[in-house]
């Protein structure tokens, strides 16, 4: 079973992601996305973004440029349907931990 990591918004709102097995098969539905480094005190976000189809791997970008800078720079996931949800999310969770890779 994948690790589950919470992340609170600006909003106060707690948003709970997985961990991606990149390997894996990877759903063709949209999804909020944060691009961590977790270390054994927890994850801290650099990155957080949104798609419409995580199985396109438009993300890709993103988590190699991070990797560049942050080698233990993890990919989570949180499926979420609507755009309007997952752009609410994004913004609210950007509002609250300013990613360094958002700015």
């Amino acid at each position: 079973m994948s690790r589950q990591y919470e992340f609170a918004g600006k909003s106060g709102a707690r948003y709970r992601y997985t961990a991606m097995e990149e390997e894996r098969f990877l759903p063709p539905a949209g999804a909020n996305y944060v691009i961590a480094r977790v270390t054994k005190d927890g994850a801290t976000v650099v990155f957080a973004g949104e798609t419409d189809n995580l199985a396109n791997q438009t993300w890709r970008k993103e988590l190699d440029k991070a990797r560049e800078t942050y080698r233990d720079a993890r990919m989570l996931t949180r499926l979420n349907v609507t755009r309007a949800v997952r752009e609410a999310e994004r913004t609210d969770l950007v509002q609250q931990h300013v990613p360094p890779m958002n700015l």
